[in-house]
């Protein structure tokens, strides 16, 4: 099957960019609104693209009602967000925050998460979160009316206690990261191998 994107349609491309480029990591991103309130969103098109400066690289669509999403307008007036990962522990409350809630309402406490002080920004991270990314925005990159990049620069990090080797800065294997796939579907981590070797049956 040869495909050429720029004869398909938005919604096709788009099925078949996530049900080929997976899985892809979850940024629960948390910001604050003009009024105050804290907000809470999934974003998968996510990920880290940098160390020097150590950058994160998210990317928005519309709302469903094409309105520009929440997360959005916050980060466009603050320049600032949390990015908080998502681990198996909190992955049905990191899908309830994927609700488009009116902006006098909390996705925190819609999902029942904490919301705690960050060191470096005002929105707050998530307590429940194996690790947040404190962020300052870096860039902004509009693709025409319905997409946009962002880039933020991590200022700080939040890591659960146990999680992090402090000798040897390798993540323990107890980290329990879920990924994205397509549709309502979701996948674990836990199922790993080295390379050069035998890939597990």
């Amino acid at each position: 099957m040869e495909l050429d994107f720029a004869a398909l349609e938005q919604k096709i491309r788009y099925k078949l960019l996530i049900g080929l480029v997976y899985p892809r990591p979850i940024a629960l991103v948390s910001t604050v609104n003009a009024n105050g309130v804290v907000n809470a969103a999934p974003v998968s098109f996510f990920n880290a693209v940098a160390d020097e400066p150590p950058l994160v690289m998210l990317s928005f669509n519309r709302r469903n009602d094409g309105q520009v999403k929440d997360t959005v307008k916050n980060i466009r007036r603050t320049g600032e967000f949390v990015v908080n990962l998502v681990d198996e522990a909190i992955a049905n409350a990191m899908l309830l925050c994927g609700q488009e809630l009116p902006e006098t309402e909390s996705e925190f406490a819609a999902a029942g998460f904490t919301p705690v002080p960050s060191i470096a920004v005002a929105p707050p991270r998530v307590r429940e979160a194996p690790a947040s990314l404190e962020c300052r925005l870096l860039r902004r990159i509009e693709l025409g009316p319905a997409r946009e990049i962002m880039l933020g620069e991590v200022l700080h990090a939040h890591v659960r206690e146990g999680l992090v080797d402090p000798a040897t800065w390798r993540v323990s294997e107890s980290y329990r990261p879920i990924g994205r796939l397509y549709g309502d579907r979701y996948c674990t981590t836990r199922q790993r191998f080295d390379l050069p070797g035998l890939l597990p049956e």
